[in-house]
């Protein structure tokens, strides 16, 4: 039977996989664009695409944590009110 902590997990998983596999479309996009983008245009494309890399890269790495906790089992249990986190 399936239950709310067994979803957890099974995203968790998703979320791991992920991670990985939005980086490497990401890289694989900005070497794409950045190499098909004429002399002129460039550097404007690279800054764009570094832009891009750098803020998406720390949000996929969030992602990579926030699905090894749920494989781990760290929001089986969430506290009902602040008397629980004690």
């Amino acid at each position: 039977m399936i239950n709310m902590n067994n979803i957890k997990r099974i995203l968790g998983i998703v979320w791991i996989a992920a991670a990985p596999i939005l980086i490497w479309f990401l890289a694989s996009q900005a070497f794409q664009k950045i190499t098909a983008a004429s002399e002129a245009t460039k550097s404007n494309v690279m800054l764009q695409w570094v832009i891009i890399l750098s803020i998406f890269t720390p949000i996929c790495i969030g992602l990579f944590i926030f699905g090894l906790y749920g494989v781990k089992g760290e929001y089986d249990h969430l506290p009902e009110s602040s008397a629980d986190l004690d």
